[in-house]
């Protein structure tokens, strides 16, 4: 089997990248791996130094079949940084896995991507494989299922899926009530809420575009029973990420078994995703009560 080749997004978090390329050299199939590295330019002074640490990482990094390297002249922002990437990278190959520099994966994760991308290749409705599954009751589930909802957190697809994506704000005048329901799993998360703030201006994400995409389009997305890539980024460090630990997960110590299951998404694992949700929105509420409180406690001395 070919292997898919790796694009890896860093910008100035050398501890995290370091830990992130760390743990793909774990997987036996790294060296039979073409990595594409896509370096952010600085977008202010404060960034410069961290940002020449990781290039010089990065630069002498080994253990991949081949290694290139785009270093950008200019701040490109997240969102443009990586749909121009997987652009490049998946028309070239025809897939692509897509890793950000705050991500510690398995080391079965490339052995179950790659297996899922050749798998699934010819499947129109299947658009996405994630790495990442979010840490809901997995009991009773089969070793993957399908939902139409994609992760970012480590992630592939392929270009027949790809290369139709668009980050435009027109997707949003597709959804009725009852799709943004849907969308926003029984309205226990708030995905539509991000479409909502990109319009605002407020953030400047991709993710939910292609979410909404894939939905849309009624297509698939592949995971995991018990995830493969855990997220480091939620320390406060991520370009979009506070401080939580409501997606730490452990990590699957065997590669799940790809095929065998319809090809349709799994009402079960919905219903688990939306119990999830709802336990984490509860979460949310109680340290948003707790940060004001402790507020108002120094405010009044």
């Amino acid at each position: 089997m070919n292997m898919a080749p790796v694009a890896l997004f860093v910008y100035n978090r050398p501890v995290h990248t370091r830990r992130t390329v760390e743990a793909l050299l774990n997987n036996p199939e790294a060296s039979k791996t073409d990595l594409h590295v896509f370096s952010d330019h600085p977008k202010d002074p404060q960034s410069e130094e961290a940002v020449s640490e990781v290039r010089r990482y990065i630069r002498q990094l080994q253990g991949f079949r081949n290694i290139e390297i785009t270093e950008q002249h200019t701040n490109q922002g997240l969102a443009r940084s990586i749909i121009s990437g997987v652009n490049s990278v998946c028309s070239s190959y025809g897939r692509v896995i897509v890793f950000e520099d705050d991500l510690v994966a398995s080391p079965r994760l490339l052995k179950f991507m790659n297996d899922a991308l050749a798998f699934y290749e010819n499947y129109d409705n299947v658009a996405h494989v994630s790495g990442y599954t979010y840490p809901i009751e997995a009991s009773g589930l089969p070793e993957t299922y399908f939902l139409r909802l994609p992760m970012c957190w480590g992630w592939g697809t392929w270009w027949r899926a790809w290369q139709g994506f668009e980050k435009t704000l027109q997707v949003m005048e597709r959804f009725d009530h009852q799709a943004r329901h849907r969308f926003d799993f029984d309205s226990s998360y708030g995905y539509w809420r991000q479409l909502e703030l990109n319009r605002a201006g407020t953030i400047d994400t991709w993710f939910i575009f292609w979410y909404a995409n894939v939905f849309l389009n009624g297509q698939l997305c592949l995971f995991p029973k018990t995830s493969l890539i855990d997220n480091i980024g939620h320390d406060g460090t991520g370009v979009h990420c506070g401080s939580n630990a409501d997606y730490g997960v452990t990590l699957a110590n065997a590669a799940p078994q790809v095929g065998g299951i319809p090809v349709v998404e799994s009402e079960e694992a919905y219903r688990r995703h939306v119990r999830y949700f709802k336990s984490i929105r509860k979460g949310l509420g109680a340290r948003a009560i707790g940060k004001a409180a402790r507020f108002l406690k120094r405010a009044l001395g």
